[in-house]
């Protein structure tokens, strides 16, 4: 094994070391920022040249945002090789400004980084000793050392697991609210995922404590450093299972040089649509179901409609019939041509018009004699094209094939008893009753997935789109023809007479490319284009909690990777939505079968080995074949649970807060509790004791913060006291998941409040 020891004899060089290594940050930054400065003072070009030149703003903006992000612990570590330079690994690479010479750091992300989470004393790689810089802001605290060589080390220090000092100093620090990065600490079994190559479906299954949310957020950043322009131009999206999630994991990415991604939520997913609301759990797992989709195809069928008999019209004075067989056929065409609603639709409405216009023929260009029809062709289509433009078709058209959007079709399948009876006949009355909801209600992460589903039954019709573009462009060329007129007629006549000819704008651009040239060139990033555009299709996919997702999830995540590359974290044993899953194969098959790779993280990093120890029992009810992950560390607190009197919970939580606060100090304390007792239990909390943060979007820099199970996913807290935990077995089918989650959130102290009987499952912990 490598013998770690704290070394203080160095740290003099090191400090010199990061300074120059800050002095050429420092340099950098400056000349980026310079640069910068003067492409913002450009303008004008043509749209070749705005283009190059917004590409080159965004190159430079980037890099500062880099720099700047990567200014806490720039430098963290060094390897020392008995025939080679020392090397320093830091969270980006950094050159002298002579670029032949060695690179004065090399990022965390290289392969000449690697043996700094991969070195071992029985596989040295060539390593003679690892270093661990300790680090606050510019200042070095501390060193670290682990000799790998061991005979080199002459028996001093102490023998302990590669890293351990470095990687408990992590482990045992105060929470802050924020999650930090790991890229100090790596560990082999990490680092094999992170480095996992990108094509394909890659599963990392990982009980609690594992690291499976920085390892995807590493991942992300590994894969843009080595697939850099691929996945600039594509972007990548990380799905998370709520807002709180998203804001606690907000700062890894910058800090490890990313900023480009994508951070999303489902009810994030449909541009244009923020969706928050809540739902009872069994109406959102049934809108997660297979079961939903002919309920959305027969909406969609149902705002295809005929006349019972006919209908008439106006066109020119002449009343014009549109009988019920004539619909029925046009429909039917309309229908098979395989194509989107709003897309078909056109097709109606040339079966329709032409009927019309037969009708019309029939009237005004009979021959008297008998003889055949006295309009042309192209009387015809004069005649179709009037018929497309009267309004009064129009309309009657509209009533029977109406362009429609997914909202105005979801809202009124879920706020009309008639229209959801109509479209759910495959549906039970009791399914039914579940989905209605009054008019008004906000949108629901669930019914993000059935919105995209209906997107595509839709398709949509660009046509009023591309006429409208076509008109501005038109507006433009004209503009642009006015004011080359302009200066055409501005030329001095005085050089009428002279033999050299004088070019002018006039002869070297038209107002076509003239009009071009001044254009809008869309400045926005990747990511921003991505989370505008529904049918956007991203390089790599990450989703975290993804046991979380529906099938109906999944197949609008599907659409928007088609090379099916993705990294898939989660925990099937905490499964909590009723429309989740418990098998990684159930979720895949209809996919890419069995083409998907599994690998699963198996040691505990954050949940101390005592609460694992009580938390295995709850696992081994789950599921008696799941082995819960093994802790590499001791907290010395024991877990406790406290009877209260019925009624007195709400101040027997202020009171283990109070007193359970005075414990972690500095740290984050979380209060867990049933969703039915969230308010009561955060408004007492909140009279009580300052800075406590309660709510659907609780901000998780307060020192207390009371919270669902389900706003949990993903945490972690110093301390966490769970309240009531028989309720929130109760609360859900799959309510021992919900409790296995909730005790497993803690990194130091667990504690229990019950006025009913404690769950057997929870028999193991110890009365406070």
């Amino acid at each position: 094994m490598s013998r770690s020891v704290a070394v203080t004899d160095d740290m003099g060089a090191e400090q010199t070391y990061l300074d120059g290594l800050y002095e050429r940050l420092d340099q950098l930054r400056a000349q980026a920022d310079g640069r910068l400065r003067e492409i913002l003072l450009e303008s004008g070009g043509t749209p070749q040249g705005r283009s190059q030149r917004d590409a080159v703003r965004s190159h430079y903006t980037e890099q500062l945002a880099q720099m700047n992000a990567v200014e806490n612990a720039l430098c963290f570590g060094r390897l020392d090789f008995a025939a080679q330079s020392p090397r320093y690994i830091g969270r980006i690479g950094l050159f002298a400004e002579d670029r032949d010479r060695d690179p004065l750091l090399i990022d965390w992300r290289a392969p000449a980084a690697r043996p700094f989470y991969l070195a071992t004393a029985v596989s040295p790689d060539g390593v003679t000793r690892r270093r661990h810089l300790r680090t606050r802001g510019r200042e070095l605290l501390g060193i670290d050392d682990e000799v790998l060589d061991l005979a080199a080390a002459n028996g001093d220090g102490r023998e302990d697991l590669t890293g351990e000092a470095a990687l408990l100093s992590a482990l045992t620090a105060n929470r802050t609210g924020r999650m930090r990065d790991i890229v100090e600490t790596i560990q082999a079994e990490q680092d094999e995922v992170i480095r996992s190559v990108l094509p394909g479906v890659l599963v990392v299954q990982g009980g609690p404590g594992t690291g499976k949310t920085a390892v995807a957020l590493h991942r992300a950043a590994y894969l843009l450093y080595t697939y850099r322009q691929q996945l600039t131009r594509q972007g990548v999206l990380i799905l998370g299972p709520n807002p709180t999630f998203l804001r606690y994991i907000s700062q890894v990415l910058p800090s490890l040089a990313e900023t480009g991604v994508l951070l999303a939520t489902l009810g994030d997913m449909f541009p244009g649509v923020r969706a928050r609301g809540a739902e009872p759990s069994p109406s959102a797992a049934l809108k997660g179901e297979p079961a939903m989709l002919p309920v959305l195809a027969a909406a969609v069928a149902d705002w295809q409609t005929v006349p019972h008999d006919h209908v008439e019209v106006d066109h020119d004075g002449y009343p014009l019939r549109i009988d019920r067989a004539v619909c029925e056929d046009a429909r039917a065409a309309a229908r098979r041509s395989g194509r989107p609603h709003n897309i078909a639709r056109a097709h109606f409405v040339t079966e329709v018009v032409h009927a019309l216009s037969v009708q019309i023929a029939e009237r005004i260009g009979a021959d008297p004699l008998g003889g055949e029809n006295l309009l042309s062709e192209a009387d015809l289509a004069e005649t179709r094209r009037e018929l497309r433009e009267d309004a009064d078709v129009q309309a009657a058209l509209f009533e029977m094939w109406p362009l429609l959007t997914p909202r105005r079709v979801l809202r009124e399948l879920l706020t009309d008893p008639d229209r959801l009876a109509s479209a759910g006949a495959s549906l039970t009355a009791a399914q039914r009753e579940m989905l209605l909801r009054p008019a008004g209600s906000p949108w629901t992460p669930a019914d993000v997935p059935l919105l995209d589903e209906l997107a595509e039954l839709l398709g949509e019709d660009d046509t009023l789109r591309r006429r409208s573009a076509q008109r501005q462009r038109q507006q433009a060329v004209e503009y642009a023809e006015g004011v080359l007129e302009i200066v055409e007629g501005s030329r001095s006549l005085d050089f009428e007479d002279e033999e050299e000819e004088i070019l002018s704008a006039v002869d070297v651009v038209d107002a076509s490319a003239f009009a071009e040239r001044y254009a809008d060139v869309d400045t926005r990033s990747t990511a921003e284009r991505a989370a505008a555009d529904r049918t956007w299709t991203f390089g790599h996919v990450i989703v975290d909690e993804a046991q979380e997702l529906s099938p109906l999830a999944w197949r609008m995540l599907m659409r928007r990777v088609p090379s099916r590359s993705m990294t898939v974290v989660g925990d099937v044993a905490q499964t909590s939505d009723l429309a989740g899953t418990t098998t990684w194969d159930q979720v895949f098959e209809p996919y890419v079968a069995q083409r998907w790779r599994l690998t699963e993280l198996t040691v505990n990093y954050r949940t101390p080995a005592e609460v694992m120890a009580v938390a295995a029992d709850v696992l081994a009810a789950i599921d008696p074949g799941l082995q819960p992950p093994r802790s590499v560390r001791s907290a010395g607190e024991m877990p406790w649970a406290e009877p209260v009197a019925p009624g007195a919970l709400a101040g027997a939580v202020v009171s283990a807060v109070r007193r359970e606060a005075g414990a972690v100090g500095d740290g984050r304390l979380g209060v867990l509790v049933p969703e039915a007792l969230e308010d009561e239990i955060g408004e007492s909390l909140t009279a009580a004791i300052p800075q406590v943060a309660v709510g659907e979007q609780p901000d998780l820099r307060h020192r207390v913060v009371v919270m669902t199970v389900r706003q949990a996913k993903g945490l972690e807290f110093d301390t966490v006291i769970v309240a009531e935990p028989d309720r929130i077995i109760g609360e859900s089918p799959r309510g021992l998941s919900d409790l296995y989650v909730a005790i497993t959130r803690a990194t130091r102290r667990l504690g229990i409040l019950h006025s009913a009987d404690l769950p057997k499952q929870l028999s193991a912990v110890l009365p406070a």
